[in-house]
């Protein structure tokens, strides 16, 4: 992580010391949250004078605000537009209020970016549409994104990565492969992951190799999230179009029959994210033939032929840590 000496001094000019001016340019970058144990750790402070200074900086200047929760203790949220500015993140979201799930989330991430400072981060959405857009050459429709309507008066906006997980490379300044991250918040289910995966697929799609990091506080769900990823990405990003739409005729004749019985949850989950891709005339003409048998698998593949690249795809599933200091903290102090 290389934090422009402009950005610190911006932060250094409002009152703060060059640790708490590297620690709020993270905060604001990649999170908008943070608790204490976070900022002991990374200013390998203990509670005293210097933690009481910092917090009253952050209260007299309007810096930030506190908020507090049953389950997670205290929180201190950086929502002044004033220290955003200074550091080129005025029109980032981190600054708005959001709900406790969101808030644990974006503590989660924090975590993650403050235990892994090599990495080489795409911080924010211009850096990320750039890479992709001007430096591999993908068209920008392929970007997962969000359109965010205004006043009446004002034009809608169109905004990308609103995720905002951490997208980086390796430590290594000839590392190009990007890594993208999703965390796994407190839902039981993992069906937020595979919209996520659903969404991110086209710019899949438009990359020759990718590595992809799942993140999670507990490992319950590690098994069950390399399935998903398989289905949804890995194979087909590994197969060639013919075969995706060979596997997906016979995944909706089944369905049609009311074969239910015989799909899997990986075969529904393809399925569905088939019926985007297949969609039109075209696909709706070859299905109807196919399932009468006057259009054969051989004149399907005759028709569509092999991808003519695959993506390597890497995906990895680890337990995200808690960034805190070794000693055991002062009760009610999280």
């Amino acid at each position: 992580m290389n934090i422009a000496s402009a950005h610190l001094d911006a932060l250094q000019s409002l009152g703060y010391t060059e640790a708490e001016a590297r620690f709020l340019y993270i905060v604001a970058t990649h999170s908008g949250y943070f608790v204490a144990r976070q900022f002991l750790a990374f200013t390998a402070a203990h509670w005293g004078y210097r933690t009481n200074t910092f917090w009253n900086k952050l209260h007299t200047k309007k810096h930030a605000r506190t908020e507090c929760f049953p389950k997670s203790g205290t929180v201190y949220h950086l929502f002044s537009r004033r220290l955003y500015r200074q550091i080129d993140r005025e029109n980032i979201r981190n600054r708005r209020q959001h709900e406790i799930e969101y808030i644990q989330r974006r503590i989660g991430m924090l975590d993650y970016v403050l235990s892994h400072p090599n990495w080489r981060y795409l911080e924010t959405e211009p850096e990320k549409v750039s890479y992709f857009c001007n430096q591999l050459k993908v068209p920008n429709h392929f970007l997962p994104s969000k359109i965010y309507h205004g006043q009446k008066t004002s034009q809608p906006t169109v905004r990308y990565f609103v995720d905002k997980f951490p997208m980086f490379f390796g430590n290594d300044a000839s590392s190009t492969v990007v890594t993208f991250t999703y965390l796994q918040g407190q839902e039981a289910s993992l069906t937020e992951f595979v919209r996520h995966l659903e969404v991110y697929l086209p710019l899949f799609r438009q990359l020759s190799e990718f590595r992809f990091l799942y993140l999670a506080r507990f490992d319950s769900h590690f098994e069950k999230a390399k399935e998903l990823f398989d289905s949804l990405v890995a194979i087909p990003l590994g197969s060639d179009v013919s075969a995706d739409l060979l596997r997906y005729f016979q995944i909706r004749k089944a369905w049609d029959l009311g074969r239910y019985t015989t799909l899997s949850e990986a075969d529904l989950i393809f399925r569905n994210q088939a019926k985007t891709r297949f969609a039109g005339q075209r696909f709706e003409h070859l299905y109807c033939g196919w399932k009468v048998a006057r259009v054969s698998d051989s004149d399907i593949r005759q028709e569509f032929g092999g991808s003519n690249r695959h993506a390597t795809v890497h995906f990895a599933a680890e337990v995200l840590c808690r960034f805190a200091v070794p000693e055991q903290e002062p009760e009610g102090k999280s």
